[in-house]
């Protein structure tokens, strides 16, 4: 029999539809029998008690939003009925004891990794190209397309080049009428790489780097100091201009930060030294050429599960993602944790509502504090630039039943899993403490998924509820679809299906442990992540302002 609704919390006043509902359905929750007054679309709540204008919505057993008008036992809860609304938060007595997860089938498992000469390892081996302003990122798309083919690192045509030949070709024989696509696209063969163990060379433009505050810029060098240690890097080039904020000193301070030891193959190229750019761009790719020899000699060697450091990220999430996808990879979270693992837990917008639970959960007092403080001032931000956490749940989010940001943020809390939180973290710093850690970031999922490997994730476990075809230049980002429905429509660009916990067909548990399976398989070079293989390599820096 088809289980058609829950209730997540035994303090909830509020019941999730698993399925659409029709007026007049009878259902049973618990001992009561309620009358729907209206029809329920999947993913939303409809209430289990009358509820009066002013009364709390409990869902997750936190509080979510207020009641705006009457709502009647069995009415759909919408936009219309309540609005957003939270408790206050302040500092409280420590909850940290967890109860660990059983971690004995992976007691003796290890992953394929890159070793680093800082105690750090890599499921990936990459050159990364980067400009330290964006007067660069022409020079940087003139590398990447002097490298990638050539080396065997992209196909010498892609499959929509031969599509459009195809047309090209049936239009000059004469014909008006246009190819099916699918007689159009070929399976194109890539050539053999010529450096087996790089994995690939990463090109990282964007938009920063002067113009901005100076706070930007250390921000902006903070960022890529992060991803020029990240473990899956195995060296970098830098191209600077000379004159931006982002100084050349400044990304060397940023990496010293991370690495006081910093040992890895580093070039610096700063054009208005250089001079003309053909000396610049051939300067470039002689010593790119150089530290591609030297990468392709660093070998995969059996590591500790510990050294994975795993980022949490969501997107186009719906009504599902608090139940299926989010619990999920927060239990996968608590095994990694368990395991002496790393796991960064980030979207502080996301987080509203759950702050008591959260900051209860730190350590100690002074990283509760810091929590709470970032917590705080983000909000305030927000707020006096006319907008506020409240804001976060986009058209889609709201459409598919996460109509406050509470609701939404209640949910998307449940990827950090239940253990102690060992460090919170102001973007851009580096994860320095196995555990849980919290990153703040912005609910933007590309912006916040860039600063979590920024901050050390080698891998990124993303959930959607409506699918997002995004990913990472140095990090592969596995997608988790929250429904069945959406992974059969787009199995292109995602990795696991948590939908059989709707269905009834797998808990929690066991979905969480087979994506720490499945994490192991992609960290040991076994299986690309769907991100990869499209090369949905987007890298977008925050701009310290306001972004939700």
């Amino acid at each position: 029999m088809q289980i058609k609704t829950i209730k997540i919390h035994q303090k909830d006043n509020v019941e999730v539809a698993l399925t659409a509902l029709q007026k007049g359905e009878l259902i049973n929750v618990g001992n009561l029998q309620i009358l729907l007054q209206e029809n329920i679309p999947a993913k939303h709540k409809f209430a289990i008690t009358d509820l009066n204008e002013g009364d709390k919505i409990i869902m997750y057993g936190v509080l979510v939003g207020r009641a705006t008008t009457f709502i009647s036992k069995g009415g759909l809860i919408s936009t219309q009925n309540i609005h957003h609304a939270t408790n206050n938060y302040q500092l409280k007595e420590r909850k940290t004891q967890w109860h660990p997860p059983d971690i004995s089938q992976w007691q003796n498992k290890t992953f394929m990794g890159y070793p680093r000469s800082d105690g750090s390892a890599g499921a990936r081996n990459y050159w990364v190209v980067i400009p330290l302003v964006f007067c660069e990122n022409k020079n940087v798309d003139v590398l990447q397309e002097a490298f990638m083919k050539a080396l065997g690192y992209q196909e010498k045509q892609s499959p929509y080049e031969a599509m459009v030949q195809r047309f090209v070709k049936h239009y000059q024989s004469g014909s008006q009428e246009i190819l099916p696509v699918d007689l159009a696209i070929d399976e194109l063969e890539r050539p053999e790489k010529i450096f087996p163990n790089v994995d690939g060379i990463k090109f990282l433009t964007h938009t920063m780097g002067c113009g901005g505050t100076r706070q930007d810029a250390r921000a902006l060098c903070g960022l890529l100091a992060g991803y020029v240690t990240h473990s899956n890097v195995a060296g970098a080039t830098v191209l600077s201009l000379g004159c931006q904020n982002a100084q050349i000193e400044l990304l060397e301070e940023e990496i010293h930060k991370r690495d006081p030891l910093f040992s890895k193959p580093l070039f610096l190229l700063e054009q208005q030294k250089i001079g003309e750019e053909k000396k610049l761009l051939e300067e470039a790719i002689r010593k790119t050429f150089t530290g591609l020899v030297m990468a392709n000699n660093i070998h995969r060697e059996p590591t500790s599960l510990s050294k994975l450091c795993v980022g949490l990220e969501c997107g186009g999430s719906d009504g599902f993602s608090g139940i299926s996808a989010n619990p999920a990879i927060g239990y996968t979270s608590d095994l990694l944790v368990a395991m002496g693992g790393s796991v960064i837990l980030s979207e502080f917008p996301e987080l509203c509502g759950v702050e008591q639970e959260l900051s209860d959960r730190c350590i100690d007092d002074a990283t509760a504090e810091r929590f709470m403080q970032l917590m705080t001032l983000y909000n305030q931000r927000a707020v006096e630039s006319g907008s506020g956490f409240y804001a976060n749940p986009s058209p889609g989010n709201i459409k598919d039943g996460l109509i406050t940001d509470a609701i939404k943020s209640a949910g998307a809390a449940k990827k950090g899993g239940t253990s102690p939180v060992t460090g919170v973290l102001d973007y851009p710093e580096k994860v320095t403490k196995p555990g849980l850690n919290l990153l703040c970031t912005p609910g933007s999922d590309i912006e916040s998924t860039t600063a979590e490997v920024g901050a050390g994730a080698n891998i990124v476990l993303f959930t959607t509820g409506l699918g997002t075809p995004t990913g990472n230049p140095v990090a592969p980002v596995l997608k988790l679809s929250t429904n069945t429905t959406l992974y059969n429509k787009m199995k292109d660009i995602i990795d696991i299906d948590t939908g059989p916990i709707i269905e009834g067909k797998e808990t929690i548990e066991q979905s969480g442990e087979r994506i720490l399976d499945y994490i192991i398989k992609v960290a040991n070079g076994e299986v690309q992540a769907k991100a990869e293989a499209l090369h949905h390599d987007d890298f977008i820096p925050w701009k310290r302002g306001i972004s939700l």
